[in-house]
């Protein structure tokens, strides 16, 4: 860290603009109406720029902070497909699902992904919805953990504080949001850093490439990295043309995904009205296309500053080049940006956990709030406890539940959208077809190759296929 006052300035700006963020979450407690449908959706009145902004945030956190940034450091301009895949496969998916989701979430009047998917037709497959819940319990309390070893990871780096006082302090934070206002507290804070960090990147990307000299200097430096600007990893596994087109479809797959998130798609749910979806796509589109283009230069311009690559932690690329190069008070800022951004998608995560117990496997649905917000502390603890004990990088827990939870949801999810009525077994089938061989592929090593979303997502849609789901009809909506 910086020398003389320079340390202290920027814990002093971090907490403050930290405080900042805890307290725009803890004024949503203002807007409260104190039952479950307003703390697991904010009673579906949400406007559509928030819901953007927060399906934005909630989609990056930790994940493309820390990930993404690391990820690009390591392989460089090959990293591009990622963006280009992942939001093309977002972008494909959201056409047909988004505004669908929506409507069968106020027909159903369900507050859970699992209890929507599971009653999107006025059915009651409470065996469907128990495993949809269970499957979603288990994967983001991984998930959750990967958010608060993030925000521990900057902390460490930054301020040399121990590791585990990161996740801590962040545990705390989702405690306080679940006490205050469920998932507006999360939405709120998502849509305040979403702003101040889109901006905060640019900034930093403006300031490394004038240090460098301009980008013809930089673009230079990067070529002497060899194989940095190559347009696909040296590393394939099926080398050549074939093997780059695999590995960008498979980050294609990996965007389609995003409909396999509840944490994400709960953000869509919350919208206020149906036909507001068409806005709120475009906040949430122009934003992430802005940003996955900020972050991925950045990460690109970490290496030129950060060459040690044999012994540097790549995950720490962004706080480390923001020490560097911004002032204090906007390292602190950014760092304060990074942490609530993990924090506030742990929160969501958790509230998808909580629901999952209170709404999808228990034989009676919690309808108290207080033993709805102990149940959430309770899968918060549980996260605290996975993450100080877990040693995996976050960009490697957060895809493999990425790839988990998708390949069980997207094909039934899909298939729903497609006016397709499988019966409960049906979708337990698929559901547990989808995981099975997505987990299959990265255990036998696999997804180096392809990531595992795309034959878990394709064998899910091919035993739904084989099995011929009932079409829909009026008739069969009626009856």
């Amino acid at each position: 860290m910086s020398q003389g006052a320079e340390p202290s300035t920027i814990v002093f700006s971090f907490i403050g603009f930290l405080l900042a963020f805890t307290l725009i979450g803890l004024s949503s407690a203002l807007q409260s109406r104190g039952s479950r449908h307003d703390y697991y959706l904010a009673d579906s009145s949400v406007k559509p720029w928030l819901v953007g902004l927060s399906a934005v945030a909630t989609n990056n956190s930790g994940y493309m902070f820390i990930g993404v940034i690391g990820y690009t450091y390591v392989t460089g301009l090959a990293s591009i497909w990622l963006m280009i895949g992942w939001i093309l496969g977002d972008f494909l998916a959201s056409l047909f699902v988004h505004s669908r989701l929506r409507q069968a979430t106020g027909k159903s009047n369900e507050v859970s992904y699992a209890g929507v998917l599971s009653n999107w037709y006025g059915d009651k497959n409470a065996g469907l919805q128990r495993l949809i819940g269970l499957i979603s319990l288990l994967f983001l309390i991984a998930y959750a953990s990967a958010q608060l070893v993030a925000g521990s990871k900057a902390l460490h780096v930054l301020f040399d504080w121990p590791v585990w006082l990161g996740a801590v302090i962040g545990a705390a934070i989702v405690s306080l949001y679940c006490f205050a206002g469920g998932i507006r507290a999360s939405i709120w804070t998502d849509a305040a850093q979403s702003i101040v960090m889109i901006i905060a990147m640019g900034l930093l990307l403006v300031v490394a490439v004038q240090s460098l000299g301009g980008v013809n200097n930089a673009i230079s430096d990067m070529r002497e990295i060899g194989g940095f600007l190559d347009w696909f990893p040296k590393d394939l596994v099926v080398p050549g043309v074939s093997g780059g087109v695999l590995f960008a479809v498979s980050w294609l797959f990996a965007g389609l995904s995003v409909i396999g998130q509840p944490h994400v798609m709960v953000r869509f749910m919350t919208l206020d009205e149906g036909s507001s979806m068409r806005r709120a796509r475009l906040w949430y589109y122009l934003w992430f296309t802005a940003f996955y283009c900020l972050a991925t230069g950045v990460g690109l311009l970490s290496r030129i500053y950060l060459t040690d690559s044999g012994s540097f932690d790549a995950e720490l690329a962004l706080p480390t080049m923001a020490l560097e190069l911004l002032p204090p008070v906007l390292v602190g800022l950014v760092l304060a940006g990074i942490f609530a951004a993990t924090m506030s998608t742990a929160d969501s995560l958790v509230l998808s956990c909580s629901a999952a117990v209170t709404h999808d496997l228990l034989p009676h649905n919690i309808e108290r709030p207080l033993l709805i917000k102990l149940t959430t502390i309770a899968v918060t603890g549980c996260a605290l406890l996975l993450a100080l004990a877990q040693n995996q990088s976050v960009f490697n827990l957060v895809i493999m539940a990425w790839s988990g939870l998708a390949s069980a949801f997207a094909p039934l999810l899909i298939c729903l959208c497609l006016n397709r009525r499988p019966s409960q077994a049906q979708g337990m089938t698929a559901v547990l077809t989808g995981l099975s061989v997505a987990l299959a592929w990265r255990y036998m090593g696999w997804h180096e190759a392809i990531y595992e979303g795309l034959p878990g997502i394709i064998s899910g849609l091919l035993v739904l296929f084989l099995l011929r789901p009932k079409p829909v009809t009026k008739k069969s909506i009626a009856s």
